[in-house]
């Protein structure tokens, strides 16, 4: 169960573009980091999308999830090859014309001077929409880009984590998000009335219950999170109560 603690805070999605993602050829690296740097700054992540290299997909997908939410991040297809279209789809997007950005193709001139590798083919990651603020890429140049609320990222992880924690003063943010973490071996089911009473007692709090099995035994993370530590601390003392209440030994922790 869940409930959202703030419904001031920015929020945002994340759209991961790849024909490679919904194969399962390539595992999504990015998700769990673009979540956690979110909640850091304040910006609650809402939803994500994995959509297929497909123009009509990734259009729809963008129009619909930049009207939704304070921003939209998007991962893949912006690199040399022929699928790479993320660019081509954003400017359809937002009904303007891809251009060659002159600042990104001076980049990639000066990054591949003395190697002689630079092609037709590596110029399109110059390409963006007319208006697009390039995304600094001190890994490997070529840029990002963001257009209005829409972020546009490499799928590369450690390309995408210097383009993320690079924006900086760009992303206006909230009280970030705090987390408690109650673990028992009491299962869910005898622990669900109870924590939905607690959930009511709480509503700025997000309760959520992940089962495991763990050596063989039952185990129940409980996690709590929310902006107010005074509130977050008074609810995960609440479950832990509830747990000793139903013969459960419970053990809190940060995060």
């Amino acid at each position: 169960m869940s409930t959202e603690s703030s419904a001031q805070a920015p929020t945002a999605a994340l759209l991961i573009i790849g024909n490679e993602i919904l194969s399962g050829r390539t595992q999504d690296a990015n998700l769990i980091f673009i979540a956690k740097y979110l909640g850091g700054i304040g910006v609650r992540l809402r939803e994500v999308r994995v959509v297929p290299d497909d123009e009509a997909e990734i259009v729809a997908a963008v129009n619909a999830l930049r009207a939704r939410y304070t921003y939209l991040f998007t991962t893949g297809g912006i690199g040399p090859t022929h699928d790479d279209i993320t660019s081509e789809c954003i400017a359809k997007a937002f009904g303007v014309p891809l251009i060659q950005h002159p600042e990104a193709r001076r980049r990639l001139e000066a990054h591949y001077a003395d190697s002689g590798l630079l092609n037709e083919a590596r110029l399109r990651m110059a390409n963006t929409p007319k208006g697009a603020v390039l995304i600094d890429n001190p890994v490997s140049t070529a840029p990002g880009f963001q257009i209005g609320n829409v972020f546009v990222m490499a799928g590369v992880p450690s390309i995408m984590q210097a383009m993320l924690t690079g924006l900086g003063d760009r992303l206006a943010g909230g009280p970030p998000v705090l987390s408690r973490t109650v673990v028992c071996a009491v299962p869910e089911g005898t622990l669900a009335a109870g924590l939905g009473a607690v959930q009511a007692e709480f509503p700025d709090v997000d309760i959520g219950s992940y089962p495991a099995f763990r050596l063989g035994q039952i185990s129940t993370s409980l996690v709590l999170r929310g902006t107010d530590p005074v509130r977050l601390d008074a609810a995960a003392e609440r479950v832990a109560a509830l747990v000793t209440d139903l013969g459960g030994t419970p053990e809190i922790a940060a995060g």
